[in-house]
């Protein structure tokens, strides 16, 4: 048999859809899988063994408008698949699989995707599986017959191979990082909007406050959009602090993230990333729900304070932010300080 499916688009859900994709692979091992996944996505999933092959979907590069969505259509329809399995829930990702002719297309009932899929699931209502975003991707196996219950996953883990690492270490040793002391990644942006973003002067405050008592090093972890953000937190920062933003690729941060001591950052995919390649996590929330999306592991501390309006799950804030202004750096030094001497005494 051979099975597509079209991965999320979002890296932080990507990781969280990994527990479905290895239920997948368990369930079919015989089978042939590839994954249709935004190039970023891919990265990420490259080398994990969840399938036999990653396929690039680039809607603003080499797929993109009608004529690039034709064109991997016929590609992929000449790879005659006999199953596609749509994590994304976008019609565009049930148009694609229609169109490539794949006799079996199996996805949530929504979108307005209806009749191009085969397999119509109905949505989960509220109450009908756990709330964690993991089990919403494990409930659409669960429905179509793939998985016999819902596992529930504590920890998601993403592979890092000894050459990534050696190759973080030496990206790190050209931006100036120590090897003899912690490592604090700090994840000050998120792709899906400003309101999940902790004010970048209270990242600068939390790391001063941190480092009156241990020596360590801060890295600054984010994309070149997320520039100014950066350049702020480093300007309140007393002290050194090592700025790799906008300075890699996506495809670069398991590996580097992995070579930390721990990732301090908002509700993004890089939070995700840092807790699935077994860093501890101090997870600043706001507007979205740690119930539904904290990262998979124990090892996470959620600091969250939580105003009449929160969650309003709103890209940006329409009022005062009250969120994430009310979240102050002495919480999240404690729950930093508490994580790296649990750290310390693990290792000694």
């Amino acid at each position: 048999m051979k099975i597509l499916i079209r991965a999320t688009n979002w890296v932080g859900d990507a990781i969280m859809a990994l527990p479905a994709l290895h239920a997948v692979r368990r369930r079919f091992p015989e089978a042939t899988i590839a994954i249709v996944a935004r190039p970023y996505v891919a990265d990420i999933y490259r080398g994990q063994e969840i399938c036999d092959e990653l396929i690039a979907y680039d809607p603003k590069g080499a797929h993109a408008g009608l004529s690039g969505r034709e064109r991997l259509a016929k590609e992929l329809g000449a790879r005659k698949f006999d199953v596609a399995l749509l994590l994304q829930n976008s019609f565009d990702a049930a148009w694609l699989a229609w169109r490539a002719g794949i006799p079996e297309r199996v996805g949530y009932a929504r979108d307005g995707r209806s009749l191009l899929l085969t397999k119509r699931i109905a949505v989960p209502k509220r109450g009908e599986m756990p709330p964690h975003e993991q089990f919403y991707y494990l409930e659409l196996l669960r429905r179509v017959g793939w998985v016999d219950s819902l596992p529930d996953e504590h920890h998601v883990q993403l592979q890092v191979g000894e050459g990534q690492r050696q190759r973080a270490e030496e990206i790190f040793a050209a931006a100036g990082a120590r090897r003899n002391v912690p490592r604090i990644a700090i994840g000050a942006g998120a792709s899906y909007g400003s309101a999940k973003c902790w004010p970048p002067e209270r990242f600068a405050d939390f790391v001063n406050r941190y480092r009156r008592h241990t020596d360590s090093d801060v890295i600054l972890f984010g994309t070149a959009a997320e520039q100014e953000v950066s350049d702020i937190i480093a300007a309140g920062i007393s002290g050194p602090v090592i700025q790799l933003v906008g300075k890699t690729a996506i495809a670069d941060l398991p590996a580097l993230l992995s070579r930390c001591q721990l990732f301090v950052g908002n509700d993004s995919g890089a939070m995700h990333v840092a807790a699935a390649v077994g860093l501890p996590v101090v997870a600043i929330f706001g507007p979205t729900d740690p119930y539904g999306t904290a990262p998979i592991t124990l090892h996470c501390t959620v600091v969250q304070e939580k105003p009449y309006c929160s969650p309003c799950f709103l890209r940006r804030c329409p009022i005062d932010h009250r969120c994430m202004t009310s979240v102050k750096p002495e919480a999240v030094e404690a729950a930093a300080r508490g994580w790296l001497r649990a750290t310390e005494v693990a290792s000694g």
